[in-house]
């Protein structure tokens, strides 16, 4: 896909699996075409709650628990227009099936992991300890690199090949980030997220303060 000589380099967004043992990038998967909207939502975590003590109203108990929603499409065109080139080979034989695995599988605990939990359970182990995955960042520009636990994912299969490798799909992730609520203080993920609360505070001081004559209620409260 050509595009005009001069413009601006279009940023994707991604995915990035970050292993915590190690202290290294594990995996980075790049989004062949960003999708058109983000849905946010932003739930309040208050004290009480609903019917809780009026005296607590004004009280919170941390960040609010923010959630994503996104659909983004994969399609094998652009690589099967060219596929003697190398990295294209791949697509000819399985179609888009590897960038859905690299997807599928953030979701899943590794096989040997589960092999070894099963040698385990068998040696009479009776506290198998549950399978622990990378830390998976979401990256939307440099302003958001947010912890996050896929809640929900679900796969759209448009396309097949003869041998009915998927060509073309849509995939619809569902992301909660995770705040200092989800993870200890000094966790890899809690600092990331308070570098996104840090400069949400500082775009807000950016955004200009109305007055309170546009609001009808006079010069002041």
């Amino acid at each position: 896909m050509t595009t005009f000589p001069g413009s601006p380099r279009l940023l994707r967004g991604g995915i990035v699996l970050f292993d915590l043992a190690r202290e290294t990038v594990q995996r980075i998967i790049v989004m062949q075409y960003n999708p058109a909207a983000l849905n946010r939502t932003l739930k309040v975590q208050g004290v009480g709650g609903d019917g809780g003590d009026r005296l607590e109203a004004l009280r919170l108990k941390g960040p609010p628990v923010e959630t994503y929603q996104l659909e983004a499409e994969i399609d094998a065109a652009d690589q099967l227009e060219f596929p003697s080139q190398g990295s294209n080979r791949s697509t000819v034989e399985y179609g888009i099936l590897p960038q859905l695995a690299a997807l599928e599988t953030i979701v899943y605990p590794t096989s040997s992991s589960v092999r070894i939990n099963n040698q385990m359970a068998e040696s009479g182990n009776l506290e198998i300890i549950p399978m622990e995955t990378p830390l998976v960042l979401f990256v939307w520009s440099k302003n958001r690199v947010l912890p996050v636990r896929i809640t929900d994912f679900s796969i759209n299969e448009e396309a097949y090949d003869p041998n009915l490798n998927p060509l073309r799909a849509k995939v619809s992730l569902s992301l909660q980030v995770l705040s200092g609520n989800d993870l200890t203080y000094n966790h890899f993920g809690s600092s990331l997220f308070r570098s996104y609360h840090q400069q949400k505070e500082q775009l807000s001081r950016r955004a200009a303060s109305g007055q309170l004559d546009t609001l009808g209620i006079g010069g002041r409260l």
